[in-house]
């Protein structure tokens, strides 16, 4: 019987640092302020904060202190509940590795953008040439034909994934250095922008749509649909990311506190994305331009607006340089935060070196990325990604809370909780109403609205050739939800070649200080 030794964070603030960088990504730049736009503004904000109270946060601090608790990423720590929910952890797991695929090329894009930025400086008040400026330099297709890559945009790629395998190197020693500066660094570009933006003519008309409620937008079934799916996609869970952070938390965290600051740090800097999108887009006179897609907004909206913002070339591009160096500070955090939830998972499982896994990871994530950096990568990006987010993860977040709700009991993850926590209890009521009840029903109406809406609205159909949906959206969908029993098989075969597998078992003790996990190793 042997205890395992496992990296640990520097500090507290290190850990709360890394989960925000986590969890504060692209979409709170892109993809909230045009969910906003959609449902009137104001009315999203408050749902979507109710969303936050009634889902996200009681479903953060059970991730991170159930992988506290059992020091392990998700596969691991979803044996620990129960050895027949271990293909739940997987498929998050494997979940996650599809996401890595891709999310660096959008990365890259950024970059590629930034790099280009002082192109905008020629393109004062030429709206069109601005829109055009993403596909002349990825020369996309718009569709799933033609493969090759453009220099420029192979370039970017690599840059993209050395920068994130330097962050992420050495495990959560290196990521801590790296998330001092790159969690704050948007945070002070956005109030640049925010300060600009607010000093636009008509910018209040953006802040008033932002801010006030829009009555007639509650009916709409969609505004709550969305609004609980931006609070579930921003805050990094179900995604085996907050299991891997979790696991490097010593006894004496607080988890409800912490929790709490991680997920109001990712809502204020949703606000301010907000702020800044409305605002700006209302000076220029395009806020009925702002798009729900995120690639629109940041690739093709939003440069029109960099051009239109003064008759200033050099000011322009200067404008638009910061905000894409914003969106790289966002989007590294966030790449390899997913890798890390992913090498966690495998090195625990398969007992080999974390840092290993973590080259290893990037080394065949990288070559798979680059079906995503060619002329017809964005079409599959836009396939895999509807799938990864509005298919599997919505489905792996049911599983989890039915799971830990129903099979396991809650008063032990509440314990965990509230260690530590001094005066401030989390109450059980909210969280265990969250976890067995709200959270399941609610994801469950998610995922049947996504249906109802591909099926019946689309006609099964989600515009693109129907063998790449049925390739890239479906047949990936499988694989992610069989990756478990994949695992369970090589897990078979390497023990009839002498590989003992770690019985991970959650231990109550009488004194919380000295809880910890005992892991056997049985030959």
């Amino acid at each position: 019987m042997s205890k395992v030794k496992r990296d640990t964070w520097a500090s507290r603030g290190t850990f709360i640092l890394a989960s925000i960088g986590s969890a504060v990504g692209l979409g709170n730049a892109w993809r909230f302020p045009g969910l906003a736009a959609k449902h009137g503004g104001g009315t999203f904000l408050l749902v979507y904060l109710v969303a936050l109270f009634a889902i996200g946060i009681p479903l953060l601090m059970m991730e991170v202190s159930i992988a506290r608790k059992l020091h392990k990423g998700a596969g691991e720590s979803m044996r620990g509940i129960n050895k027949k929910a271990e293909f739940v952890g997987w498929a998050a797991t494997s979940n996650a590795f599809v996401i890595v695929t891709y999310y660096p090329i959008v990365f890259a894009w950024v970059i590629l953008m930034f790099a280009c930025s002082f192109k905008f400086a020629g393109m004062t008040g030429d709206t069109e040439a601005a829109s055009n400026l993403f596909a002349n330099l990825t020369k996309t297709t718009w569709d799933v034909t033609n493969y090759s890559i453009p220099i420029p945009v192979l370039i970017a790629v690599l840059v993209a994934w050395i920068s994130i395998y330097l962050c992420i190197r050495k495990g959560a020693h290196s990521v801590g250095k790296v998330v001092k500066y790159t969690v704050f660094l948007p945070v002070i570009l956005l109030v640049i922008m925010a300060i600009k933006g607010c000093t636009m003519p008509n910018a209040i008309e953006g802040l008033k749509m932002f801010f006030i409620p829009n009555l007639a937008a509650f009916q709409d079934p969609s505004l709550w649909v969305d609004a609980v799916g931006q609070v579930f996609y921003s805050l990094s869970i179900m995604m085996s990311i907050m299991f891997a952070y979790g696991s490097y938390l010593d006894e004496k965290a607080n988890v409800a506190v912490d929790c709490m600051i991680i997920a109001l740090s990712d809502a204020a800097v949703s606000l301010l994305s907000g702020i800044v999108m409305f605002s700006t887009m209302a000076g220029v006179g395009m806020l009925d331009s702002i798009s729900d897609s995120g690639i629109a907004t940041a690739f093709i909206i939003y440069p029109q607006a960099i051009v239109s913002m003064t008759n200033i070339g050099w000011f322009n591009a200067v404008f638009g340089a910061i905000f894409y160096l914003m969106l790289i500070t966002l989007a590294i955090d966030s790449a390899f935060s997913i890798i890390e939830g992913v090498s966690a998972s495998l090195s625990d499982k398969l007992q080999v070196n974390p840092r290993k896994t973590t080259k290893i990871t990037c080394i065949v994530a990288g070559i798979i990325s680059l079906l995503y950096a060619t002329r017809a990568g964005l079409a599959w990006l836009d396939i895999v990604d509807n799938w990864t987010n509005q298919v599997n993860l919505i489905l792996i977040g049911v599983l989890e809370c039915v799971v830990i709700g129903w099979f396991f009991n809650l008063d032990k993850v509440l314990k965990q909780i509230n260690r530590n926590t001094g005066n401030f209890k989390i109450p059980g009521f909210w969280f265990k109403t969250a976890v067995k009840y709200i959270a399941p029903i609610t994801l469950t109406a998610l995922f049947v609205w996504n249906m109802y809406t591909l099926f019946v609205k689309k006609g099964g159909h989600y515009g693109y050739a129907l063998w790449a949906e049925c390739v890239a959206g479906w047949a990936v969908s499988v694989l992610v939800f069989v990756s478990g029993f994949i695992m369970k098989a090589i897990i078979k075969s390497k023990t009839k070649k002498g590989f003992v597998e770690a019985d991970i078992v959650w231990e109550d003790d009488d004194d919380e200080d000295a809880d910890e996990v005992v892991v056997d190793n049985k030959g």
